[in-house]
């Protein structure tokens, strides 16, 4: 076998080549600090075509052609805040029974067979403040399932037998409520924080479970669900005109909605401080939450509250888990922040799960943070940092065209402008340090905090006394 070899003349140029170039370990950073990142590249957020039929429903479409897929989601006004009194959990149960219980021209069995021989998906679910029905399908399939999803939002039996399957599943997940400490922990949250009469804080038990009957579903509906109640939305394989025909075909003839004064949903806006604690004996921790009022998406320090919550608990660099967790070890997982809803406040909290033994060294270590806000404000380097953390975030909240369209139908729900999505990025650029500082003097308030303790009554390392008046709270199920 005859062996290449490189000529003289060449030999000599990839000699000089090599002494020429610096190699790629010369040209790596010897140190951390001398570390160089290129710009972000810039991205334009695809946005969907909005259109509003004559009934008031709105629909938004976007292709994306890259699967043979199709999804639809319709997002519609009814929550467990909507629960008339006696019946809280009519929403959930009337979501999931919406579904299961087939429709009007297609009985449960028959949809479920129907959808399981496509490989498409239906679901539907209630939460506090939205339902949301999805559709998952082959592009081939889409016309036929938005029939049959259209159905299932316009006519849905709600059989009886279905009814009680959902009702037993409800019932049991009321049972095993206490379980948990962290369900505990949250659950009783937000009786503290929003007050135990508002419909934020409302949680469905036996009793309310059990008066809900089939006359009531279907009452539900047709009080709810109205074309002027509802975002749809469409995206995947498919072409926008044939799409909307298809829309108007299958939902133009639904009546609008009777009009009404949107409803007000009271909750407490003075902080309720003190000291709370449930009993729980059967694990060997102590679960921990510090709470007050938070802020809506649409408050003026939305943007610094963002980098905020970064400096706090963003990365493993973070003030709660570096302080807390990693050099007081007095947390198995620490976090907090000003947490942000659409059309009423989030809450504001500081969380960690603890051993009992150090239970009031874990409530101290969270309030020193919480007042080291004042002490210690933010850096520029800790702002700037998390600004570029939420910047690289961002990125893959809208790295695909369905991610994109859910946000957008959020936004289109409670009522938020349209480009809301795209002032995002420069809404966090243009942050400065004084802006995240007053941000977090006003809305972390460690004199405001209720304080939340679930855990065992022996073995702590300090009486809870000692951060203030204790008021038991009764979790049992009656």
């Amino acid at each position: 076998m005859k062996t290449r070899t490189l000529s003289p003349v060449l030999a000599v140029l990839g000699v000089l080549g090599v002494l020429s170039f610096p190699t790629p370990a010369a040209a790596q950073a010897a140190r951390v600090d001398e570390l160089r990142y290129p710009a972000l590249h810039d991205f334009q957020i695809p946005q969907p075509e909005r259109v509003v039929l004559e009934n008031g429903l709105v629909v938004m479409l976007l292709e994306d052609h890259e699967l043979p897929l199709v999804e639809a989601t319709a997002l519609v006004r009814i929550g467990s805040r909507l629960d008339p009194p006696g019946k809280t959990g009519l929403a959930e149960l009337g979501a999931n029974v919406l579904r299961a219980g087939g429709t009007e021209r297609m009985p449960s069995d028959q949809l479920d067979l129907w959808l399981e021989s496509r490989a498409a998906s239906l679901e539907a679910s209630a939460e506090r403040d939205q339902g949301k029905v999805t559709l998952s399908a082959l592009a081939q399939d889409f016309p036929e399932a938005l029939r049959v999803f259209a159905d299932v939002l316009r006519h849905p039996a709600f059989d009886a037998a279905r009814l009680e399957v959902m009702r037993n599943q409800a019932v049991a997940c009321v049972a095993r409520q206490n379980d948990q400490p962290d369900e505990i922990l949250f659950r009783e949250l937000t009786k503290l924080v929003y007050g135990p009469d508002s419909p934020y804080a409302s949680q469905q038990t036996l009793a309310s479970l059990r008066s809900i009957r089939r006359e009531d579903l279907v009452q539900w509906h047709r009080q709810s669900f109205h074309p002027d109640r509802i975002v749809l939305g469409l995206v995947g394989d498919f072409r926008k005109e044939e799409a909307l025909r298809l829309v108007r075909e299958l939902f133009g003839d639904w009546p609008r909605g009777p009009q009404a004064a949107p409803p007000a949903f009271p909750f407490r806006t003075q902080p309720n401080p003190g000291v709370f604690w449930v009993e729980k004996n059967d694990i060997a921790q102590s679960n921990l939450v510090l709470g007050h009022l938070g802020i809506r998406k649409d408050d003026p320090d939305f943007y610094a509250v963002e980098v905020l919550n970064y400096v706090l608990s963003g990365s493993y660099a973070a003030r709660l888990i570096n302080e807390v967790r990693t050099r007081k070890g007095l947390a198995y997982s620490v976090q907090g922040g000003v947490d942000s809803d659409w059309d009423h406040p989030g809450v504001a909290y500081f969380y960690a799960t603890t051993k009992t033994a150090t239970t009031g060294a874990a409530i101290q270590a969270l309030l020193d943070e919480a007042r080291a806000l004042a002490a210690r404000p933010p850096t520029a380097e800790e702002v700037e940092k998390s600004r570029q953390g939420l910047l690289a975030q961002f990125v893959f909240n809208v790295d695909s065209k369905r991610k994109v369209l859910a946000r957008q139908l959020a936004l289109e729900s409670f009522g938020y402008p349209f480009d809301w999505l795209s002032r995002y990025r420069a809404g966090l650029e243009a942050v400065t340090v004084e802006q995240v500082r007053a941000a977090a003097l006003r809305h972390i308030r460690p004199g405001d905090f209720s304080i939340l303790v679930v855990g065992p009554a022996e073995g702590r390392d300090r009486p809870l006394t000692d951060f203030g008046k204790v008021t038991p709270v009764d979790v049992t199920i009656r």
